[in-house]
């Protein structure tokens, strides 16, 4: 008797324990996983032109083995795509094409159903399955753009003027390329829909074309071509010979100063470095406080002729192409971006226009270095100060002394190197200290364009 209810229990036991192992078998195994497939819709933001593919992604532990989109609309429903996968993925990448009746739909919403099923044995071997809803504005009509006024010509290394208006209910992006890629921002100019931007062809540059791109939430694009005549100015090149008295002095100076040239000892690598890796750092300060574009409303814009310093000689001027060179063996390379004026020593450096001082402090070779921001992306630099009369947030008055003229950074003699950048570009001062050059490419723009807008 005692045997038999030992048996009994033992069996017990063993369908308790086979019960278990299953059940743990199942909670485990990856064959019963329980996540179901998650979907996402790549770069959604609620609008859809009916021309770009929605892009699709489905994962699952296990791997999908069928997945549906269906579009509901006033007109009704329609399956874009009914797929059962033979072998089973657990990454998918998908494209679904709008559907062929898109062209003549007239619907302002839809509806887009995304259904998802695994391979799971879970949930009595049906396995997991997912449904995301997503809701679409329509909009299939482009931005608006329409150029009201422009300079009639741009430089090399000069700046140009347009002016024109962008109209889009889902306006997203508005900008101006350039051949390169650059990207000029607009600021909202006198009346709502208008906007104003100054672009600049660098000097480096051979060629030069601007395109206002404007495009929406829903991915509708529209470009305009801004037709500049384009004056492809010659630079001078120079050649320039180095000796042992400059590298052992000035530069042998300079390096005890420059992070980048701590344990150098070699004359030619320490200006190799200063003269590129330097000049690049701080060339990129520079940029960076010089790209920014305000973006509130204006209805003017008024530049005086700039000239920062009186009875000045030109000792060096804008966009020289200097080549180094010793004992005949190239070293290095670099473009001359500002005007170097030379008046007498410390001597006081005024701004002809008002503005807001956005850096005042040392910048490696351009040593002392305010930057006054003019609006509307102009900025102008003065490098090499001896002192500086201005410091950080400053709002300066028209004909300002901001600092001294001197030789601190990169200079060899007491002088002042002026810049003029258009949202971080360089461009010609000589553009900028030319009344009529102002008037035509400037003011007559502002001036024409605002009649245009008023319809007069």
């Amino acid at each position: 008797m005692r045997n038999r209810n030992n048996s009994s229990s033992f069996v017990m036991l063993l369908i308790m324990a086979l019960i278990v192992g299953g059940a743990l078998y199942v909670y485990f195994s990856s064959t019963f996983e329980r996540n179901k497939p998650v979907i996402t819709l790549q770069n959604n933001n609620g609008y859809w032109n009916l021309k770009s593919p929605l892009q699709l992604k489905i994962k699952d532990d296990s791997g999908v083995k069928a997945y549906k989109v269906i579009m509901k609309s006033n007109s009704g429903t329609t399956t874009l795509v009914n797929e059962q996968l033979l072998i089973p993925k657990k990454n998918l990448t998908l494209s679904i094409k709008p559907p062929r009746e898109a062209y003549t739909m007239k619907d302002k919403e839809i509806t887009i159903t995304v259904q998802a099923e695994d391979v799971s044995k879970w949930n009595f071997l049906k396995g997991n399955s997912s449904i995301v809803a997503y809701k679409f504005i329509i909009d299939r009509k482009r931005p608006q753009v329409n150029i009201i006024d422009n300079s009639y010509k741009i430089s090399r290394g000069g700046s140009a003027l347009v002016i024109f208006q962008a109209q889009d209910a889902n306006l997203k992006n508005l900008y101006i390329e350039s051949n390169d890629k650059k990207h000029f921002k607009a600021e909202p100019f006198y009346k709502k829909g208008y906007y104003i931007a100054l672009l600049a062809w660098p000097v480096q540059n051979s060629g030069f074309r601007a395109t206002i791109i404007a495009t929406d939430k829903a991915g509708n694009i529209t470009r305009a071509y801004v037709p500049l005549y384009l004056k492809d100015r010659q630079y001078r090149l120079s050649k320039i010979k180095l000796s042992d008295r400059f590298l052992k002095g000035k530069i042998a100076n300079l390096a005890e100063d420059f992070e980048e040239t701590q344990g150098v000892t070699k004359p030619l690598e320490q200006f190799k470095i200063i003269n590129e890796k330097v000049r690049e750092k701080d060339n990129a300060l520079i940029h960076k406080y010089t790209s920014v574009v305000p973006q509130e409303m204006i209805s003017s814009f008024k530049i005086h002729k700039m000239y920062p310093l009186k009875d000045a000689e030109v000792v060096a001027r804008f966009g020289d192409h200097r080549k180094y060179y010793y004992h005949g063996k190239y070293i290095s390379q670099a473009y001359h971006l500002g005007l170097d004026l030379a008046s007498h020593a410390m001597a006081p450096i005024k701004t002809q226009n008002g503005g807001k001082v956005v850096f005042a402090d040392f910048n490696g070779i351009y040593g002392n270095n305010p930057i006054i921001s003019h609006g509307l992306g102009l900025y102008t630099i003065y490098g090499h100060c001896s002192s500086l009369d201005v410091a950080v947030g400053d709002e300066v008055a028209p004909n300002s002394v901001i600092a001294k003229s001197g030789k601190t950074g990169y200079a060899m003699g007491d002088h002042l190197h002026f810049g003029v950048l258009v949202q971080g570009i360089e461009v010609r001062p000589q553009e900028w200290m030319d009344k009529k050059w102002i008037k035509l490419n400037i003011s007559d723009i502002i001036k024409r364009a605002k009649k245009i807008i008023n319809g007069q």
